[in-house]
């Protein structure tokens, strides 16, 4: 006798459905609740941004209006989602445009810290701690007439370009992003790398063009570890040589280990910055210097696997 099999509730559920299912709607209500981001927008609210915005993304559409004309053309299938009928495309223009982006901001975190167990399961091999995290950024160009103000001044007759930098902290376990800000595509890496709140014992990995020697010396003394690569022009004097090997055309791997001292400005008075410098050649013959203000990690594989291979 062959027994139904009632646990299964996701027979005949669109993909879409079942992937809204995994957001707690008690915690979505609350949070709405507490930032009173409905109270402006009772035809267009919260939920039903988000599963716009979600449609939108999934569905890989390039305007409001192309989400709004796909979601039309799902009028009967909408009830799957909670929605009564498709956003018209003003409606949703004006809450893209109008509703405070701190709402979904504070989602994100919250969902976050809700599949936190599940996603802390992905940790990454030959790296002992616990918090890592990467630090870089991507540009989206756009022209200047479009983003008025953000481009740079060309050189010689070119084309002055404008566009967007979106600076990302990604958990390294859990390879989701732990912090974003967007800023014009001509300000500069190494403003951004204050804005991190970072736990103590934690290690952050980010390139040369992060490199902020006063912002070091404030990891250091919060307990922070960082990598990065060493800038081409950087001054420093060099206390003492903790290793060193002769490597041949074939071999590859740490050729040399130092202590330096670099110096760096707080508050108008000169200081030193202790930090450990590793010179690495690559398969390929390339050779690469980085610093951190660990002295602790022993395996120096692990520690440029950090910085290159690995990550």
């Amino acid at each position: 006798m062959t027994v139904k099999d009632n646990s299964k509730n996701l027979v005949g559920q669109p993909i879409f459905k079942q992937l809204i299912d995994f957001i707690p709607k008690d915690k979505f209500s609350i949070l709405a609740l507490t930032h009173k981001t409905d109270k402006h927008y009772r035809s267009f609210p919260a939920w039903t941004q988000l599963i716009t915005m979600l449609f939108g993304i999934l569905s890989r559409c390039d305007s409001m209006g192309e989400i709004c004309d796909g979601m039309m053309g799902m009028q009967g299938k909408l009830n799957h989602l909670g929605l009564k009928s498709s956003p018209a495309r003003s409606t949703a223009g004006d809450g893209l445009r109008e509703r405070d982006n701190v709402f979904f901001e504070k989602l994100y975190f919250e969902l976050l810290q809700h599949f936190k167990p599940i996603l802390s399961v992905s940790r990454i091999n030959n790296v002992s701690f616990s918090d890592l995290f990467i630090f870089d950024s991507s540009t989206i160009r756009l022209f200047s007439d479009i983003m008025k103000g953000v481009g740079r001044n060309p050189k010689d007759d070119g084309r002055k370009k404008g566009g967007l930098k979106v600076h990302m902290l990604i958990d390294a376990h859990a390879d989701t992003p732990a912090f974003v800000k967007i800023s014009e595509a001509k300000c500069h890496d190494k403003t951004f790398i204050q804005y991190l709140n970072l736990p103590e014992h934690s290690m952050v990995v980010f390139d040369r063009a992060y490199n902020h020697y006063l912002q070091f010396a404030k990891f250091t003394g919060k307990k922070i570890n960082f990598v990065c690569r060493l800038k081409k022009n950087a001054v420093y004097d060099i206390i003492e040589q903790t290793y060193c090997k002769e490597l041949n055309d074939t071999e590859y791997g740490v050729s040399k280990e130092e202590h330096i001292h670099l110096k760096y400005k707080d508050n108008g008075e000169e200081k030193a910055l202790c930090l450990r410098k590793v010179t690495y050649k690559d398969e390929k013959g390339r050779v690469y210097e980085f610093i951190t203000n660990n002295f602790e990690i022993k395996e120096k594989k692990s520690l440029i696997y950090i910085n290159s291979g690995g990550i």
